[in-house]
């Protein structure tokens, strides 16, 4: 990789980090399996991300030649010298980027979708959930007429049962 290329992605992974909001992600989790998937996504995230910002971000200290010139000889220094100026390092051409993003884009039209399946989701079973609370209160000093009102297929149930004769037997 050269240079510019691999400064560009540790800038890049420096930008990402400073975006994602781990607590609050972490605090979306609930089961304990999750939370050590989660933990140890983390925890590669930040070894990767620790990489980028080291290793992979500083320029590499020029060559001493002078030094290597008193000691080796300035015939094979040269050579060497001119064989590693005349090395020509690729610049990386991200295209794989290009692909991921669709597929991410997509991925995260699904998560919306899907988000906001979960949302109604969880406002219909809370107002189950309260209805129920109630219904437990009010059980012990309920009639079955106002039972009934509240679930009035299961007295059409009742009634045609006993229009038919049919006693469950």
């Amino acid at each position: 990789m050269s240079g510019n290329g691999v400064k560009k992605v540790a800038e890049v992974a420096a930008k990402a980090t400073k975006s994602i909001d781990w607590d609050g992600m972490a605090k979306l989790i609930v089961s304990d399996e999750a939370r050590k998937e989660f933990a140890n996504l983390r925890r590669s995230f930040d070894e990767v991300n620790s990489q980028l910002q080291t290793k992979f971000s500083q320029e590499p200290e020029p060559i001493d030649w002078e030094y290597y010139r008193k000691g080796i000889g300035s015939r094979l220094v040269d050579m060497y010298k001119q064989a590693y100026e005349s090395i020509e390092i690729p610049k990386f051409v991200d295209t794989m980027t290009p692909e991921y993003k669709r597929k991410f884009d997509a991925l995260l039209v699904e998560l919306k979708q899907a988000e906001k399946q979960s949302l109604e989701e969880s406002a219909r079973l809370e107002k189950e959930i309260a209805e129920v609370r109630e219904m437990k209160k009010k059980i012990s000093t309920m009639t079955a007429d106002e039972y009934f009102e509240k679930h009035p297929e299961l007295k059409q149930k009742f009634d045609d049962e006993i229009r038919n004769d049919y006693w469950g037997y």
